[in-house]
């Protein structure tokens, strides 16, 4: 998830590894042309009577996620999905002006899985639903770890998670110039640990192994060598101590004391602002915000 701070850091983007501003009459980009969907032009192509038959924007979002799951990011291409659509590439260009167009569609076509969290549950609930979810999301299509802080984020389907996350977020009690940090260690710990996971997953894939097999066959790689034996075993008991019998049940424990972890700090610090409240009410000083 990408934060409205974040969105307009990155609605500057021009390193050249996210989507650039498309370019108009002469040399100079359109400042203007930040997403997809900001462009409020009136298509030039006026014959649509000539686009393919069945084909819309949504058809191509759908077919454009199903390539990312199954090829990934790096072989995703106009004709290539031309070919999956049984169409010529120039046929995307009339719903579509670039790739990244498709990207940020696709990108925000996924955040639709995150199902919004039960209105009457209390704020520590909602919010491990929602990280949850996000965890999820992540491993399911790992292509979009990349494209999250690339594009501005501001699909219908992108907004509808942020604003959840927000609400969640101003139901700590916490003042609002911590709101946004908290957001931060939360989502962006989640942002790590999904796509992490997500890559140790299609590695396994990649290789026919089972995540439990791929695991054990590292580790017994590891410990052949002299060098790295004395490094793996300092932590033996460490690894003994952490629980499960599963690579997927490990992970999960790890996720769910984290999470806790991070609650918890969010907990105290309400805690401690409360107190200082008070305190100071009987003092008869206003509060001082907490460092």
């Amino acid at each position: 998830m990408v934060s409205a701070s974040d969105r307009a850091t990155n609605s500057g983007n021009d390193s050249g590894k996210g989507p650039k501003a498309a370019v108009g009459k002469g040399s100079e980009p359109n400042p203007a042309r930040t997403s997809v969907w900001l462009d409020r032009r009136t298509s030039s192509r006026t014959r649509r009577t000539e686009s393919p038959a069945g084909l819309d924007r949504n058809r191509i979002t759908e077919a454009s996620v199903r390539l990312l799951d199954a090829e990934g990011l790096a072989k995703f291409s106009m004709r290539r999905l031309a070919a999956e659509l049984d169409v010529t590439a120039m046929s995307l260009y009339w719903y579509v002006d670039t790739k990244d167009d498709l990207l940020e569609l696709a990108l925000d076509s996924v955040y639709a899985e995150i199902a919004p969290p039960r209105e009457d549950a209390d704020w520590r609930d909602r919010l491990r639903e929602l990280a949850r979810s996000y965890r999820e999301l992540l491993v399911r299509h790992i292509w979009i770890s990349p494209l999250a802080g690339t594009f501005l984020n501001i699909g219908p389907n992108s907004v509808l998670f942020s604003s959840a996350v927000m609400d969640v977020i101003r139901a700590t009690g916490l003042p609002l110039e911590r709101q946004t940090g908290a957001l931060a260690a939360v989502f962006q710990f989640v942002y790590g640990f999904g796509t992490v996971e997500g890559h140790f997953k299609a590695r396994c894939d990649a290789t026919g192994l089972t995540q439990d097999a791929y695991h054990r066959h590292a580790m017994g790689t590891i410990r052949a060598q002299p060098h790295l034996r004395a490094i793996v075993e300092s932590s033996d008991d460490l690894m003994a101590a952490r629980g499960g019998d599963t690579v997927e049940e490990m992970r999960e424990r790890d996720f769910v004391f984290a999470l806790d972890l991070l609650i918890a700090g969010i907990e105290a610090k309400c805690d401690r602002i409360t107190g200082s409240a008070t305190t100071a009410a009987h003092r008869g000083k206003q509060p001082q915000p907490p460092r």
